[in-house]
């Protein structure tokens, strides 16, 4: 199966053709040196999941942001909240370029693009041109201050020789730091990629998705199998206190019935066959714990739940809750969703968002927004 599809390297090597695209908007200065923030779009009211798509899919927006994928959301406190994007389209001064990652900063009815001293990506490329991708980001109080961390994915671009000049292989987790710098922009403090680059599938992506609970942080990871019938991937979670999240000899990994040092040990809390999305959601909502993810990753059409009682499951049967298939028609991609419980909360429900994306590369270079995030409310599973 492919991992990561060809399509989302033809978006981005195919974007260089886009034109007629706005200049680029002044940036404002942050005294701290922590980077700069877009111009202020006015988000209007965010009431419903109907005023977060009317935002998204018809406010002008920032030509530092013209579109993105993924987007990863974390509430600051006071209203205040970031949201971590994939692969992002925007107009530099040499004109429209991607960079493999941005964050927004949302508050006071304003969305703003936040840029780090250097410009580029958020998060930026290695100096042998691996990037960035968000999955996961929670947030701490230390030392009378806030850290906010993010579990980005490793990825390099593959050669034409590997793929005819498509695609993109995963080498592994990396963990982020931001210093929230009070009501300023997001500061990188520091990227730490997290053990060797290793291009195996079958290695699991830690931080896939992350989650607090009872005083520990719990990491999920994602790998899957070249098999038969197989086109997800396997579930798997470890702890670790979050203040020692950095210290990968201080993680744990569940076999089934404790937690080992050892993570060749971690169990398969949900199987490759029928399996999860690379990057996906975990969270404790009402008392229950729920997986959410597009099973069957980008070969399957429902986005599904696997309820549980714990961070550590056991977790199912799987129930569908939306239909979200690939149109052939149109050449629409719609893929990963992503839970965001703390968005509009309702009980028994979750708002969920699905990434956007076409074939047709002029269909986007048109009109940006056609790859944005795109928002649905669902049912839970009792």
């Amino acid at each position: 199966m492919g991992r990561i599809p060809a399509w989302l390297a033809l978006a981005a090597s195919a974007v260089l053709v886009c034109g007629g695209l706005a200049a680029q908007a002044p940036l404002r200065a942050v005294p701290d040196g922590a980077g700069a923030l877009g111009r202020c779009v006015a988000t209007g009211p965010l009431d419903s999941v109907e005023d977060l798509n009317d935002f998204v899919g018809s406010a002008v927006g920032d030509p530092a942001f013209l579109g993105g994928d993924v987007g990863v959301d974390l509430r600051l406190g006071e209203g205040r909240s970031i949201w971590l994007f994939g692969d992002t389209l925007r107009r530099s001064a040499e004109g429209p370029d991607f960079v493999r990652n941005s964050m927004l900063l949302v508050a006071d009815g304003c969305a703003e693009v936040v840029m780090p001293p250097a410009g580029g990506a958020m998060v930026p490329d290695r100096a042998d041109g691996v990037g960035y991708w968000p999955m996961s980001a929670w947030r701490l109080q230390l030392g009378g201050g806030t850290v906010v961390h993010a579990m980005y994915q490793r990825v390099r671009s593959l050669s034409h020789d590997e793929v005819g000049g498509l695609g993109f292989v995963n080498l592994g987790p990396a963990l982020t730091t931001f210093r929230m710098a009070g009501s300023g922009a997001p500061q990188l403090l520091t990227t730490t990629d997290l053990g060797a680059d290793d291009p195996s599938p079958e290695s699991p992506t830690w931080g896939a998705a992350a989650a607090l609970d009872g005083g520990w942080l719990y990491l999920y990871g994602t790998s899957t199998r070249d098999l038969e019938g197989v086109h997800g991937f396997a579930l798997r979670v470890a702890r670790v206190r979050p203040e020692r999240v950095g210290d990968q000899s201080s993680w744990r990994y569940w076999d089934g019935r404790g937690w080992r040092s050892d993570p060749s040990l971690a169990m398969a809390l949900i199987s490759e066959y029928g399996g999860v999305s690379q990057t996906l959601s975990v969270w404790p909502q009402d008392g229950r714990w729920y997986v959410l993810s597009k099973q069957d990753e980008f070969l399957g059409s429902e986005v599904v739940v696997w309820p549980g009682d714990a961070p550590v499951g056991p977790f199912g049967p799987p129930q569908p809750v939306a239909e979200l298939p690939c149109d052939p028609a149109t050449g629409e991609l719609r893929y990963m969703p992503l839970a965001h419980p703390q968005l509009l909360p309702e009980p028994g429900t979750v708002v969920v968002s699905y990434s956007r994306n076409f074939l047709d590369v002029g269909l986007v270079c048109a009109a940006p927004e056609r790859y944005r995030p795109f928002f649905i409310r669902v049912v839970l599973p009792d």
